[in-house]
């Protein structure tokens, strides 16, 4: 280590004496005007200033610097900060700067209607609790609907799965479990009075942890916020139970909305518990998979929803931007953050999506979309590109439907797509944890290679460079859009710069399970664990419809019609 040392302290005289060199030699060095001291002055900011790629100014002009800062930058920078950023998690005082992710003003919006799903018939309950716990959300409303079962019995049902199942994949933060009973208490003698709020009457679910709701813990899945309580109730939160739907528990975040790793543990894959879920949706997606909770919601600002639900082999939707309101919802960027549902079916995404919808007025960014009904949409009038990766299977079975299937690839010239969407969600997530790393909080963090290292880094991108990456943003998007020459395409839903350029587009895109592969290294005497082979299905911002209307067509894939046959805990 003292070797390291010493190289480390060689590497930095090195670097000072190429930079003198440079600065002496350059045509505007004019090194009579300073002394000894001034020439270090301008010798440590020029340093500062490659760590900008802004080394270009002379001697003079960097000198300037120092009193320009203290004067005028400095004291806004304080005020600023004392005005908006001593409280962490981005839950007050949004940025004016408002991402809009329609593509066409000119569009005539129609009328804006409910979703007119199915309704099931002659469904009686199963005999097994195991099998009641992996039937579908409309199937469960039916029976809640039809008085076969009551709220309360399901809600005992998914508490104590939750509480049985728990201590393997470390799913769950907090149960909610008073709440749960008052509120299926309710739904249950609001049935009796003829009073049926739709589809999520009396249906258990779970929120992912960085979703406030009054009395309980809203963690962010991080031990320095692991008591954290916060008076207040989510927007989504507020649309649920509005609808009648029983919230069960609080389902584990990665901490502070990154990757699945939080203060408890980190969650597993119910499909193959040797390994991790992946993405700070974390437990929406494992507890679903696991017939835990009928559905859960997500977030996704890179990749949140998409990596957990293609992981643990369940259906979910993200949405087009600003589809779903997130008052109460700890902020990583406000210009890529989207909560979304997770479920076993792409029915059940497009009732829970139905419900969860619509504008919320304390959320700049969300709007009141017009979609039409997925479950009218006729998809023999469709134009699906897949791209090289996408899984042929698919591409066969739709074709085989009577979808026009045809070749695509999306042309586009900006190729700092990766780079874009870190700087812009990095800048974002410091601002609204500026605190937390002034204070070094960041030394608890429960992965130093996770957010205390992007954010130091964070703290060095100028101003001038992220709106510049905003712009190239903007060109992307333009380039997407005249590239866009078909009604949907499917494609590898896993592949990072699909990740970055969906959400930075802010199109929605359908997570779907189609079938299975042998997982790597099986024990010898054979095993039931899999993993599970997913697309993505992807459309024009404001077109989650086209998405879901396709994604209803796929009955006929294996994990589709039996995800409930191989639970982790039958293995």
């Amino acid at each position: 280590s003292l070797v390291g040392k010493s190289f480390g302290k060689y590497c930095a005289v090195l670097l000072e004496l190429h930079i003198l060199t440079l600065v002496l030699l350059s045509p505007d060095n004019n090194s009579g005007e300073f002394g000894s001291k001034e020439m270090s002055e301008a010798l440590s900011l020029k340093s500062a200033l490659q760590l900008f790629d802004a080394d270009f100014f002379s001697n003079s002009k960097v000198m300037e610097l120092p009193k320009d800062a203290k004067d005028f930058n400095i004291p806004v920078f304080k005020a600023n900060r004392k005005a908006v950023a001593s409280e962490n998690g981005g839950l007050h005082n949004p940025s004016v700067l408002v991402f809009n992710s329609e593509w066409s003003m000119n569009e005539v919006p129609h009328k804006n209607k409910k979703f007119s799903y199915p309704s099931p018939s002659d469904i009686n309950v199963p005999e097994k609790e195991e099998d009641i716990a992996f039937m579908s959300v409309i199937e469960l409303g039916y029976l809640i609907k039809t008085k076969k079962i009551t709220s309360q019995k399901l809600t005992e049902i998914f508490l104590r799965r939750l509480k049985r199942y728990n201590h393997t994949l470390e799913a769950v933060v907090t149960y909610t479990e008073d709440l749960a009973y008052k509120q299926a208490i309710e739904a249950d003698k609001l049935l009796d009075q003829g009073v049926y709020l739709g589809p999520l009457h009396g249906i258990p679910y779970g929120l992912k942890d960085i979703i406030s709701v009054p009395q309980y813990k809203t963690t962010w899945g991080s031990k320095t916020f692991q008591n954290q309580v916060l008076d207040m109730e989510a927007w989504v939160y507020k649309r649920l139970k509005s609808a009648g739907a029983i919230l069960i528990a609080k389902l584990v975040t990665g901490s502070l909305a990154y990757d699945d790793i939080w203060f408890g543990g980190r969650t597993r894959n119910p499909w193959n518990i040797e390994e991790f879920s992946t993405g700070s949706s974390a437990g929406s997606a494992a507890s679903t998979s696991a017939g835990m909770v009928p559905f859960a919601i997500g977030s996704e600002t890179a990749g949140s929803m998409t990596y957990p639900a293609a992981r643990c082999g369940v259906t979910a939707i993200r949405p087009t931007f600003g589809t779903v309101g997130r008052t109460g919802v700890m902020s990583i960027s406000e210009s890529l953050d989207k909560l979304g549902p997770f479920c076993r079916n792409a029915m059940d995404c497009a009732v829970v999506l139905d419900v969860i919808r619509g504008r919320d007025p304390d959320d700049l960014s969300s709007r009141e979309i017009s979609l039409e009904d997925p479950f009218f949409i006729d998809i023999t009038k469709l134009t699906v590109g897949y791209l090289e990766d996408a899984e042929m299977e698919v591409v066969d079975i739709l074709a085989s439907k009577g979808v026009n299937m045809v070749p695509f690839k999306l042309n586009y010239t900006v190729d700092s797509v990766q780079g874009i969407l870190n700087f812009t969600m990095d800048v974002d997530m410091l601002s609204h944890f500026d605190e937390w790393q002034r204070s070094g909080q960041d030394d608890a963090y429960e992965a130093q290679d996770q957010w205390p290292l992007e954010l130091r880094r964070a703290r060095i991108i100028p101003a001038v460079d992220y709106v510049q990456a905003q712009r190239a943003r903007g060109k992307l998007i333009r380039e997407i859009r005249d590239s866009f020459t078909v009604d949907a395409f499917i494609g590898n839903v896993t592949d990072w710069e699909k990740v970055c350029m969906g959400n930075l587009v802010g199109m929605p895109v359908i997570i779907v399970p189609t079938g299975f592969k042998d997982i790597t290294h099986p024990p010898p005497g054979g095993t039931r664990r899999r993993t599970t082979i997913t697309t993505g299905i992807y459309a024009p911002p404001q077109h989650d419809h086209i998405v879901s209307g396709i994604s209803l067509n796929f009955k006929s894939f294996p994990v589709v019609v039996s995800i409930k046959t191989t639970p982790f805990f039958r293995d």
